[in-house]
């Protein structure tokens, strides 16, 4: 099971959060066709696509257009994508990715979008037909998004984009990018401004990048004299950095939900292994040193569970300190998930480090959640620095 009915039991969670959670559970049992594919980890494109195609013909994109969607859509309801998230990592990676960057490059859309580029982009990419990708990280510009140096240059009709962006997640399919570019309203943080660009803008050249240790849709963007006009620019000039570091902040605790899937995955994988293997005239689960490997991951399980139904929470309900609750989901969860995936592959031995086994799957696919959408040291950095302000702690 990729949930812990008594973790979605507590007042963290709504009955339709329940709701959520048991039909995303029984929709991904039943369509597992998507993605065991063994084309999946040589082709994660058009695998990629083919679950984008299909979250969005069976609704459970639907939220990412707020006009169409419930009062309270899963743009706007934290702990919903962390619940669709948990779900579809605990299935499958390729699925958590594209349900994952689809609903990131939507929610600068929805938020800071006008009329015109909501209704352009939202009921598409809801109905999983367009692809979108969010693209901040360069060269030489990664977790500091106030370094980013790709430089849009103001005309009299519009802007000029020259430089590039590297690790764009899905950009080697996306049909729009959300992009931030150095527009020079003022010095660093001050001076970055969003735009929306279409992948066949001329001047954007898109390479896809090959050879990670987990198969997904990464590409390089170069972008040469490359115009775009006025009403491309989402939000207003020289609001970029606000509006990178609002979805990053929100995705982060949703990072942690998926890494919770991932563990969870692994510690049931363990399990079964364990109790039916035969070893020393007994099971491996009764040797005592595995039995305390299980008993660490389930309180790890459990702290990380917690944390990330509260940093949901605290997202959903507008309280100012949910960055650094989201920043603490985040670091926990990942790291702990890493711990839980490679106690998994030592319970299977050999047997764990066979390609393409679930245990060396998991292990592969972990890694990059402590990286991406900030990286454990940043996090750190950041909870640290909110303790000096002392909001959220009591005297």
């Amino acid at each position: 099971m990729s949930f812990d009915a008594g973790i979605l039991a507590l007042p963290f969670y709504e009955p339709r959060h329940v709701e959520c959670a048991r039909e995303i559970e029984s929709w991904c049992a039943e369509h597992t066709e998507l993605w065991d594919d063994p084309n999946a980890a040589t082709d994660p494109d058009a695998t990629g696509l083919r679950i984008l195609r299909a979250l969005g013909e069976h609704g459970w994109l639907a939220a990412l257009d707020p006009a169409a969607g419930p009062e309270n859509s899963a743009i706007g309801d934290c702990r919903s994508v962390c619940l669709m998230r948990e779900a579809l990592a605990y299935a499958d990676d390729l699925a958590d990715f594209a349900f994952s960057i689809q609903a990131l490059a939507a929610t600068p859309i929805a938020r800071h979008g006008d009329e015109q580029q909501r209704r352009q982009y939202l009921a598409p990419m809801a109905k999983g037909i367009l692809c979108g990708a969010f693209a901040i990280s360069e060269p030489m510009a990664g977790s500091d998004v106030a370094a980013i140096g790709l430089r849009a240059e103001r005309l009299d009709d519009g802007y000029v984009l020259n430089g590039a962006k590297a690790w764009i997640a899905n950009g080697g399919i996306a049909d729009v990018f959300c992009v931030i570019a150095r527009t020079g309203e003022g010095p660093g943080a001050l001076g970055l401004t969003a735009f929306l660009v279409p992948a066949t803008t001329p001047g954007l050249t898109v390479g896809p990048r090959v050879g990670l240790i987990a198969p997904r849709s990464f590409a390089d963007l170069e972008f040469e004299d490359c115009r775009l006009p006025l009403d491309s620019v989402l939000g207003r000039p020289g609001g970029g950095f606000v509006i990178a570091m609002e979805v990053l902040e929100r995705f982060r605790t949703t990072v942690g939900a998926a890494a919770l899937g991932f563990a969870r995955r692994a510690a049931d994988a363990a399990l079964t292994h364990a109790k039916n293997r035969p070893m020393y005239g007994a099971r491996q689960f009764d040797l005592q040193l595995v039995k305390a490997g299980f008993a660490d991951a389930e309180v790890e399980l459990n702290a990380a569970a917690l944390l990330v139904a509260r940093a949901a929470w605290e997202i959903d309900r507008g309280n100012p300190t949910a960055a650094k609750h989201s920043s603490i989901a985040k670091l926990y969860a990942t790291e702990r998930a890493q711990g839980i995936v490679d106690a998994c592959v030592q319970i299977f031995g050999a047997a764990g480090l066979v390609s393409d086994s679930v245990p060396e799957r998991l292990y592969r696919q972990i890694r990059s959640l402590r990286i991406y959408e900030g990286a454990s040291e940043v996090l750190k950095m950041i909870i640290a620095g909110s303790l000096g302000s002392g909001r959220g702690r009591t005297k």
